[in-house]
């Protein structure tokens, strides 16, 4: 009773006043009529408060986000079931979804006739331009008495979360190398039937396949073990993306970074589709669970895509190495850079000498803040033994792409240990 008491609307309070108001001057001016009115008008409020807070009502809402993984511009359409498996007012029921602002405007139903077994489905889309991974909810509920007098609110805190990924563009056939390269998990082995000591194990990564799961051994180890199943060699590539601030240039949607994240999108599902088993890499090094593992394309780049979803700016200086120092040498890199300093030209050394196939898209930064493109990080690139392409903000990503598949396929590395690029990049 207190707490509809405190949920008066402007109206109720309206009618509070104006019922006693009503009394005090029939009481002053002697007119019973008008006493018989304002006690009315005035009982009316307080009626409906304790009508509406004796009332028991159970509200339950189930909300399902279709697709949870989208593309940046596409919508995405939330669908909301609400059931009452108690008893409840005849009145409105008021529901406002809290949802980012990005997403567009919190959707407002208004919805009647409340009543045991009442259910009523509700949908309405939802669409980012912005990349991230965004949580839809809580639900807000206001019940109302038919006359407006009185509205109590609920909250449903549950949320539901929508990855809005990167744009992606469909990127051309060009050769790449890097062709059936690779080493470990993907190379044909023999093995004994036996013991778990005659299996080849490793530790289960997100996305593998739980019948590959080696009980023994996981029960020995003390955690998840997968086996390491004769397969064919596949190829692998490392896609790295260097999203230190101090190598891009812009803000918000219209920045170098967001340029480079949709780049480094378009690589991921372009190389997936070619068969690529890939790996994620950036500025502040690989994250485990976007390593290397056996899954479907479509299963492959779904969580590159979702870790590109929520890639930010890092003030780090320089780019860790730390995944350089793996046995592991080989395969296909593919780059997206931004501004390279002298700093960075030996990690660009290591990566090139790690790889089989070097290739970098490097983006003009300061073609983003209305300086003239120069091109000059390509270049340099190029001077290291990359395949490099410039790419600059008004420039298509396909193009570009296929301007790699025209340049030089093959550059060797002994002649760029002896390359001198200080005056270059100083």
């Amino acid at each position: 009773m207190r707490e509809a008491l405190r949920a008066l609307t402007v109206r109720g309070r309206a009618f509070v006043a104006a019922g006693a108001s009503a009394v005090v001057c029939a009481v002053l001016l002697g007119e019973p009529a008008l006493t018989r009115v304002g006690v009315l008008v005035l009982a009316l409020p307080f009626v409906t408060a304790f009508v509406l807070g004796r009332s028991r009502y159970r509200l339950a809402l189930v909300r399902v986000v279709n697709p949870q993984l989208v593309a940046a511009g596409q919508p995405a359409r939330v669908n909301l079931t609400l059931t009452n498996e108690g008893r409840t007012p005849s009145g409105v029921l008021k529901l406002e979804d809290h949802v980012p602002y990005v997403l567009g405007t919190r959707p407002r139903f208004v919805l009647e006739g409340i009543g045991h077994g009442w259910k009523r489905h509700v949908t309405y889309q939802v669409r980012s331009d912005v990349r991230g991974r965004f949580e839809i909810g809580p639900m807000t509920v206001r019940v109302c008495d038919p006359f407006g007098l009185v509205e109590l609110g609920r909250a449903f805190r549950t949320t539901v979360p929508l990855t809005v990924t990167p744009r992606t563009v469909p990127l051309p056939q060009i050769p790449l190398g890097g062709d059936w390269t690779g080493s470990g998990d993907n190379r044909p082995r023999a093995f004994a039937i036996g013991s778990a000591e005659d299996v080849t194990v490793r530790e289960y990564r997100r996305g593998d396949d739980l019948r590959r799961v080696h009980w023994r051994s996981s029960a020995r180890v003390g955690e998840l073990m997968v086996r390491r199943e004769e397969q064919p060699w596949q190829s692998r590539a490392t896609l790295f993306l260097d999203n230190r601030l101090r190598a891009h240039r812009g803000q918000g949607i219209a920045s170098s970074l967001e340029a480079a994240v949709s780049a480094a999108a378009s690589i991921a599902v372009h190389l997936g589709r070619r068969g690529f088993t890939i790996r994620l890499v950036t500025a502040s090094g690989e994250d485990p669970n976007n390593a290397w593992h056996f899954r479907e394309a479509e299963l492959n780049t779904g969580p590159l895509l979702e870790a590109l979803a929520v890639v930010q700016a890092i003030p780090q200086a320089h780019i860790a190495t730390d995944w350089l120092a793996e046995p592991t040498h080989g395969g296909l890199v593919v780059a997206v850079v931004g501004a390279v300093e002298q700093a960075d030209v030996p990690v660009l050394r290591r990566m090139h000498h790690h790889a089989g196939t070097a290739v970098a898209l490097a983006l003009d930064v300061d073609a983003w803040v209305g300086r003239p493109a120069t091109g000059s990080t390509a270049a340099n690139l190029t001077r290291l033994g990359w395949r490099a392409a410039a790419l600059g903000p008004r420039d298509r990503l396909d193009a570009v792409w296929q301007e790699l598949g025209r340049s030089s396929a093959h550059v060797s590395r002994t002649s760029t240990a002896d390359v001198n690029v200080e005056g270059v990049l100083r």
